[in-house]
């Protein structure tokens, strides 16, 4: 089994550490300067470093600390933190001023990794600080590698208290932040994670609330629209833009935090305005479009609890409203869109349930709305997005029984050009990152398929990469928790196919906390149930053998 903490094997740094994590000892008295931490690292690190950096500046104390807190800004900020790529003007010289800004820091914080043990301006940097301030900590933070192959040597001589290992399997990218930070700061640890615990279940509760604040609008706003018919279309006008917010930015953050129970008490108060409205078929477009997008949601809610029989009630009830406001206007963008997402997801239902002979004519029907859209709209990112999302599920399709290798990685790779052209056209976005991770996780299947097993490993290496990026902008987003699970177990899987059990079990019993850990989140997600069954048989397997 993994090391249930692997932050005790690693080498511990010289400083006050100790003294930081562990009684939260007031050191204001420390020496001022103008930074209160000077960040080492590797250019090989730079999108790392500039993440920790921003991070670092603008995380704001909670009230409660900033009086025992050294040296924090009146708003609660650590203070200025020094990174010499961000930092440094062009026209100075770069050692003189590494010295300068090293002798004007509070604290050394370290980003350790393979690169940065071979980086000789990392080492400097370590031993300069020393020399200029031999009684100020330096804080390591382990970014990846182990410990032995990526702290750099200048870091194992000393005095030695412990570190903070960032990777997932240490103690993971937020609570080792805590740990720089209570090491910056000179706060004591338990007590900045306890009120960093608060501020998420906060956050949760924040939105919850404002969830039910929706619905109550809502309600208000049927009981006028019945009341008043004169007003009804002013009624529907308002409430459908309540519904718009519902189904659109409430949502997400609904599925970032895991309310599926508070998602599915949205629906239903939606649904319940628009039953009211009498005969649905005299609907505009939009609002006939609108009532689709809620069916949809709805649909997606119940296979989130396996309800499938009701999910494909849902999207049928959503792909007849859609099928009626295309023939009324063929070449509507955003008609063509909403009936492309009801033939998808009435395949996706069939694919899950197994019957592929009935999910292939709807995600046939998809594509050919797909090339519809984006012969309509050809520069819409959306256009293009469907599209490589379409050629996906003929992918998907052909690697069914009787698979079709060829078949499939033609599709997979049409599919997979499609995403990566968005990808490098826009500003990476969690979206964007997790979309392409779903193409490189079926372009590894269709690898396999074709007997390329070296490409397979390498393409769902890409897919955990970019997930773990994806976290990285958004921890606290419990759908992409989740991706990270599946890729983490579908990579397992793929190494036991590949007869390496050690790679395997490892990702497996990572997958395996994941899994726990959104369960005790939502334990009537039925679909994070069947996932943790599914690791906990690849576990059985591998530990049989």
């Amino acid at each position: 089994m993994l090391d249930s903490s692997p932050v005790d094997r690693l080498p511990v740094v010289s400083g006050h550490w100790g003294v930081f994590l562990s009684d939260g000892v007031n050191n204001n008295s420390e020496p001022k300067g103008r930074f209160r931490a000077f960040v080492s690292y590797s250019h090989a690190d730079k999108a790392a470093a500039q993440r920790f950096h921003r991070k670092l500046e603008t995380y704001r104390l909670p009230a409660h600390l900033r009086e025992t807190a050294a040296a924090i800004e009146p708003d609660g900020r650590v203070g200025a933190i020094f990174r010499d790529r961000e930092d440094l003007p062009a026209a100075q010289d770069l050692t003189e001023s590494v010295k300068e800004a090293l002798s004007q820091s509070a604290a050394l914080v370290v980003l350790c990794s393979p690169d940065a043990q071979q980086s000789p301006w990392v080492a400097r940097e370590i031993e300069l600080f020393r020399e200029l301030h031999p009684d100020r900590p330096i804080l390591a933070a382990l970014l990846r590698g182990e410990p032995e192959q990526a702290f750099p040597e200048p870091l194992r001589q000393g005095r030695e208290p412990l570190a903070a290992d960032l990777r997932k399997q240490g103690d993971g990218a937020r609570l080792g932040f805590l740990k720089v930070v209570a090491g910056i700061a000179g706060v004591p640890l338990d007590a900045l994670i306890n009120r960093d615990a608060q501020r998420r279940v906060r956050r949760v509760t924040a939105i919850t609330v404002t969830a039910v604040a929706a619905m109550v609008v809502m309600a208000l706003m049927t009981t006028f629209a019945l009341q008043s018919r004169n007003e009804a279309q002013v009624q529907r006008q308002e409430a459908e833009g309540v519904i718009e917010f519902m189904m659109t930015d409430l949502r997400t953050d609904l599925r970032a935090v895991g309310r599926l129970d508070v998602m599915k008490a949205v629906n239903a108060r939606a649904a319940q305005f628009y039953n009211s409205q009498g005969d649905l078929g005299d609907l505009p477009t939009d609002s006939a479009l609108r009532w689709a997008r809620i069916l949809h949601a709805e649909g997606e809610d119940q296979l989130s609890v396996d309800d499938r029989q009701g999910a494909l009630d849902s999207f049928g009830n959503a792909h007849t409203v859609t099928q009626e406001a295309l023939d009324a206007k063929p070449a509507n963008p955003e008609a063509l869109y909403t009936h492309a997402q009801s033939e998808y997801w009435l395949g996706a239902v069939y694919f899950e349930m197994g019957q592929v002979p009935k999910a292939m004519p709807h995600f046939h029907a998809y594509r050919d709305v797909a090339y519809r859209l984006l012969k309509v709209a050809p520069e819409a990112d959306r256009s293009k997005r469907e599209v490589g999302f379409a050629e996906g599920n003929v992918c998907a399709m052909a690697l069914q029984e009787p698979v079709r290798p060829q078949v499939a990685l033609t599709a997979c790779r049409k599919a997979t050009r499609q995403i990566e052209s968005l990808h490098s056209a826009n500003t990476p976005s969690t979206q964007l990152k997790s979309e392409l991770a779903n193409r490189y996780a079926w372009d590894a299947d269709s690898s396999y398929a074709a007997g390329d097993s070296e490409n397979a490993v390498l393409l769902r290496q890409r897919q955990l990469g970019l997930i773990q990026e994806a976290i990285a902008i958004e921890p606290d987003s419990a759908e992409l928790k989740q991706n990270l699970m599946l890729a983490e177990l579908s990579l397992g899987e793929l190494y036991h196919k590949l007869e390496d059990p050690g790679a395997a079990k490892q990702l497996a019993l990572r997958a395996q906390t994941r899994a726990a850990k959104l369960k005790i989140l939502d334990p009537d997600n039925a679909k994070w149930r069947v996932w943790s069954d599914r690791i906990q048989r690849l576990i059985e397997t591998l530990e049989g053998e």
